[in-house]
């Protein structure tokens, strides 16, 4: 009985009531209107024939006519419904039927399956699958997958708790040893020493905030972006940093955290390596598009793309003055990874760098 309950068997006892019921249509059919008239005699010509010519009956025997001229008489005329395209409809129609219905058994957990992935790509504490529909087939393969949501929820988890446990117990060290520095009599030694520990600690909370933000899940919300960029752009030029914004925009609906990362860590890196920027702005109905522009020195082609992987810095960005620890760009990608849109770069014209984040602008649901 098991057996009974697998998804071959559904679509196979589909299959099965399909042709049996057409066949049973078919057959009701031609009871209902009797089998076509057997063909003529050898040597009958086909014309019009009296039914009580007496001919007739001795050429259904396989006898010749004994008097005058005789004439078979040709198959009657029959109406459309007593032809032969009702049966060919009756089986057309079921074995339709039963194709569309087999289809969407068969396509129906692979639909729950791709909703629950594409669910569990955007957020970890998405609810689990229903695991009491659908053949047999389809209850186990959702088992199966909410047992490894489990599993990544519970190793995120872990993770989490690791890193906090590391943050802490690491601080605790680095903080002595700046207070020890304090001991330290030669001048230039405790300054490129307390540099070193300032280094180390920057690279922590780099770090620690890199993994947050890898598996903070946010909701969606109407967001101003470009009051965010003016403010940025605000912001910089009170630190001294000359940086502006051009354009404008529409509110989007979006995860306003992974935005604000994404648009920050493109508009530090710029000002900290090249000087001079602009925050370009450019609204469409489909998506948003933000250009970070500086005409600083630049960068080679072949590094366009290797400036995104995580540590990676440039030589001449690892003076203590300028450098930071290689996760700017890493950020700013992945933020615009999750909010559904891309991050690239280009030269631009006449000298310096280009960053474009295209995001796609999301119906609200």
């Amino acid at each position: 009985m098991r057996s009974a309950d697998t998804l071959f068997a559904r679509l196979f006892g589909v299959s099965l009531v399909a042709i049996v019921l057409a066949h049973g249509l078919a057959f009701l059919w031609f009871q209902q209107y009797g089998a076509p008239p057997p063909p003529p005699p050898p040597g009958y010509p086909m014309g019009e024939q009296r039914l009580d010519d007496p001919g007739l009956g001795e050429a259904f025997e396989g006898t010749p006519p004994t008097a005058g001229p005789k004439h078979f008489p040709g198959p009657p005329e029959r109406s459309f419904f007593g032809g032969p395209v009702v049966p060919f409809l009756f089986q057309l129609v079921t074995l339709v039927a039963a194709a569309w219905y087999g289809a969407k058994l068969l396509s129906r957990p692979i639909r729950r399956f791709s909703e629950a992935a594409e669910r569990l790509s955007e957020n970890l504490d998405s609810a689990p699958m229903e695991e009491d529909l659908g053949p047999r087939e389809a209850r186990q393969a959702a088992q199966t997958f909410n047992r490894m949501q489990r599993r990544i929820r519970e190793q995120v988890q872990q993770r989490a708790r690791m890193l906090g446990a590391v943050s802490h117990d690491l601080r605790t060290p680095l903080s002595r040893l700046k207070l020890r520095l304090e001991q330290v009599s030669e001048e230039k030694l405790q300054n490129q020493m307390r540099q070193d520990l300032d280094d180390m600690i920057g690279m922590l909370d780099a770090t620690l905030t890199y993994l947050h933000e890898q598996r903070t899940s946010e909701a969606l919300q109407w967001y101003d972006v470009q009051a965010l960029v003016e403010s940025l752009c605000e912001n910089a030029q009170e630190n001294g940093s000359p940086a502006q914004a051009q354009g404008q925009c529409a509110p989007l609906y979006t995860q306003p955290m992974a935005l604000r990362s994404c648009v920050t860590n493109l508009l530090d890196n710029a000002l900290r390596y090249a000087g001079p920027t602009t925050v370009s702005l450019e609204d469409s109905t489909g998506e948003l598009v933000i250009r970070v522009i500086d005409h600083g020195p630049g960068i080679s082609a072949d590094k366009l793309e290797t400036v995104f992987e995580p540590f990676y810095r440039l030589e001449g960005s690892r003076n203590r003055n300028s450098g930071g620890v290689g996760l700017g760009m890493t950020i700013a990608r992945e933020a615009a990874l999750r909010l559904g849109g891309s991050l690239a770069l280009e030269k631009t014209p006449g000298g310096g760098l280009t960053a474009t984040a295209r995001i796609p602008r999301l119906p609200k649901v």
